[in-house]
């Protein structure tokens, strides 16, 4: 289950002709950190700044994300976590450079990075949702977060290699480029006919240990790529 990955850079929008994004975000993501969400408004293509984990209406605070990061398109309409989300269409795209998997090799876990050949970021397919959180004071505070949504991975032929060892396997759903206006306005939760598995002669993955991220302003570090 993705629950760290790399967002898009600088870089990578502008190749992609996407809107500039208006807020500092990490370079890299774990959950209940704050990343881009990718959507579609009245106006257009638009980004909003999301927690990653979505929180639905009914929780009392953000531990929920810890078990909401990612969500099976199995269950989506049945899952309370995400079931009124998912029948208001909230779709949108969460855009990564890269994210990682843990592969295990003689038992232990390594971190692996999926990314595409071509170096183009890529759009993962969102659910997300906005709420009211009480903080300590009472104050009332408006939070915006997502899911990724996932499939089942057994035959994909990258995929199938990640996860603990055993029957399960998923993958997040990755929404092709040419696909991205229609994942975005979709009026409809049967999301069937985009549960695919990525295209793998268009992705790579290799072994990424994880560094450490330096405290700095994450936007000026995408100028350097």
């Amino acid at each position: 289950m993705c629950a760290n990955f790399k967002p898009i850079s600088i870089a990578q929008l502008s190749a992609l002709g996407l809107p500039e994004i208006p807020f500092e975000y990490a370079e890299e993501a774990y959950l209940n950190s704050s990343v881009p969400l990718l959507f579609k408004s009245e106006q257009g293509l638009e980004w909003r700044s999301v927690n990653f984990g979505l929180i639905p209406k009914w929780a009392e605070d953000r531990s929920i994300a810890q078990k909401t990061y990612n969500c099976r398109n199995e269950t989506l309409l049945e899952k309370p976590s995400f079931s009124e989300a998912a029948y208001k269409c909230t779709f949108g795209a969460i855009v990564v450079s890269e994210f990682y998997e843990s592969k295990y090799i003689d038992s232990k876990p390594q971190r692996w990075g999926v990314r595409r050949k071509d170096g183009q970021a890529f759009f993962i397919a969102a659910l997300y949702e906005i709420c009211r959180l009480k903080d300590g004071q009472g104050t009332e505070e408006i939070v915006r977060s997502a899911s990724m949504i996932t499939m089942d991975a057994i035959d994909h032929a990258m995929m199938k290699e990640f996860h603990e060892p055993g029957p399960v396997k998923r993958s997040v759903i990755v929404i092709p480029h040419a696909r991205l206006d229609e994942w975005l306005s979709l009026k409809t939760p049967n999301i069937h006919s985009f549960v695919q598995g990525f295209p793998v002669d268009e992705f790579e993955c290799s072994h990424v240990p994880k560094a450490k991220i330096e405290k700095v302003s994450p936007q000026l570090n995408f100028f350097d790529l």
